[in-house]
């Protein structure tokens, strides 16, 4: 046993590797990314072969991880929490096919929106399939809870969801490690469970239902939940990272007589829950995410205690938690720092210096500014970019791959010139579907796929389309003359705006792609 130094997300993926995985499958998206990338770079990994190649979104990563499981292998699959709403369908079904090898999903919540379109929290989705669910509180816990993880999906036989937060995902602590486990053997599944045909789906849901007592015990059990501290007046229910802010903030303002229920794994042990009732006139639930727990909670105790939290306006509700909301909470009388900090001039993101979007924008607006109801319609990636100044090109963002489908629908409203902008994964992982819708209707629709040859929005990962974008557009039918391919350098913006006025004339689907190496892959290369 050793001790290392590793960011949350790397003690999750060396939690993993030590309890004998096989497989990781991931699409690659803030702040879950690192536990991928540690993975493929980890001497132990590679000499045991583990499955770690990049899929192509997260419906994809959840089905064969699934497959890996059928096949008796351990398996885990990585996203942010969006992402959860990508594999929802594979997801919520693998909880009634059951699994064979121990499966894990992990989703990275994202609090505050650092980089994200919304706050959701993956738990509603571990509680809508009727799954266990855990949510370590630092990255001890984030290492130690892959072992049991494994354990209890193969002893249930169902997966289970693992739910972090950006700042325990990305902070670092010295965790202590263990041994590495063997890996399972080779050994596909007999069961007739995994063909959800009616007849059989309604015997899984059947089983689902008649597990919940012993995920239920599991969780009255858990070595990750327990009560501490004492008191008769406030009783906290503590989650995730939120004990984390609970015990910062009891030991910074001296806050005395607090009865503390820390909860990391679910479903929520309501015997404990009614225990912190019976001597707690008020209960506090500190949950770094929506008001999941503080609705159970509420359900739970009835009128034996007040609930307060998020719902009440007690604790904030939205962004992240801290220490010192958490302590104003409980009644402290927190002291305000950096008062002039909302004074100090923003600093938004800009694209870097060079990049190739920057003089697919420059030529694009020039264009664009010839029309009178011209709209740009964007997507996922840091070409997102493109909304803010200088350029302010982008009528929407929304999803990943909307921007064609937005496009799409707008050209069938009347829109006149109907332009949409995405990146090169970002058409990969859920471009393709609408584009094809774009081509069965004829859309007068100008698509551009900006090509830098890379996932770049979040490190440089490998696109799963590169080289083949031109291929996958006349695959799916698009016109031959009307894939055009540019190089998007400032010498070429005349030619690039040629090329773009002459697909915007032309009354159908069109695809221009620039493409031109990310400037931060370029200077990696070049290290190397």
């Amino acid at each position: 046993m050793e001790k290392t130094l590793l960011l949350g997300d790397e003690a999750i993926a060396l939690g993993a590797i030590n309890a004998g995985l096989s497989g990781v499958y991931a699409y690659p998206g803030t702040p879950s990314t690192e536990i991928t990338e540690f993975i493929q770079n980890n001497p132990v990994a590679k000499e045991r072969n583990i499955h770690s190649r990049w899929c192509t979104n997260e419906k994809t990563a959840m089905e064969a991880a699934l497959g890996m499981s059928y096949a008796g292998k351990r398996a885990l699959v990585c996203m942010k929490h969006v992402g959860m709403n990508v594999c929802a369908d594979a997801f919520v079904n693998s909880a009634v096919t059951g699994i064979n090898g121990g499966l894990v999903v992990l989703a990275a919540d994202d609090p505050s929106m650092h980089s994200s379109q919304n706050e959701q929290d993956s738990r509603f989705y571990g509680k809508f399939a009727l799954i266990p669910i855990f949510e370590p509180s630092n990255q001890q816990e984030a290492y130690d809870v892959m072992k049991i993880a494994f354990e209890l999906s193969e002893n249930l036989g169902e997966p289970v969801l693992l739910r972090v937060v950006t700042r325990l995902a990305h902070s670092r602590a010295a965790v202590q490690t263990d041994a590495t486990r063997e890996m399972n053997s080779f050994n596909p599944s007999e069961s007739r469970g995994w063909v959800l045909l009616p007849g059989i789906a309604k015997k899984q849901y059947a089983n689902l239902l008649e597990k919940q007592t012993q995920m239920e015990e599991a969780a009255r059990n858990s070595v990750f939940n327990k009560m501490e501290g004492s008191g008769n007046n406030l009783g906290i229910v503590a989650c995730g990272i939120g004990y984390n802010y609970v015990k910062e903030a009891v030991a910074n303002y001296n806050i005395q007589e607090t009865k503390i229920l820390k909860i990391s794994q679910y479903p929520l042990p309501e015997n404990q829950v009614l225990e912190l009732a019976k001597t707690c006139k008020e209960i506090l639930v500190v949950e770094d995410g929506q008001p999941v727990v503080e609705l159970d909670v509420k359900r739970i105790v009835g009128d034996k205690a007040q609930v307060t939290g998020r719902l009440t306006g007690k604790l904030p509700r939205q962004g992240e938690l801290n220490p010192d909301n958490v302590a104003k909470a409980l009644g402290a009388e927190v002291k305000v720092y950096f008062e002039n900090a909302k004074n100090l001039a923003g600093r938004p993101p800009q694209l870097c210096q060079g990049c190739g979007h920057r003089d697919v924008y420059a030529a694009l607006k020039e264009v664009a500014a010839e029309y009178k109801n011209s709209r740009i319609f964007g997507d996922i990636g840091c070409y997102t970019l493109g909304a803010l100044p200088p350029f302010q090109a982008l009528a929407s963002c929304v999803d990943m791959g909307a921007s064609i489908t937005m496009a799409k629908g707008a050209a069938d409203a009347g829109l006149f010139p109907s332009i949409a902008v995405i990146g090169d994964s970002t058409f990969t992982h859920s471009g393709m579907t609408g584009l094809l819708d774009a081509i069965n209707d004829h859309s007068n629709i100008t698509v551009i796929i900006s090509d830098n040859l890379t996932t770049a929005m979040t490190g440089g990962q490998d696109s799963a389309g590169t080289n083949k974008f031109e291929a996958i557009c006349l695959g799916l039918g698009v016109e031959p003359e009307h894939v055009k391919v540019v190089v998007p350098m400032p010498k070429n913006i005349e030619s690039i705006k040629q090329t773009i006025k002459e697909e915007i004339e032309y009354n159908g689907v069109s695809v221009i792609i620039p493409r031109r190496e990310c400037m931060q892959t370029i200077k990696r290369h070049k290290k190397k």
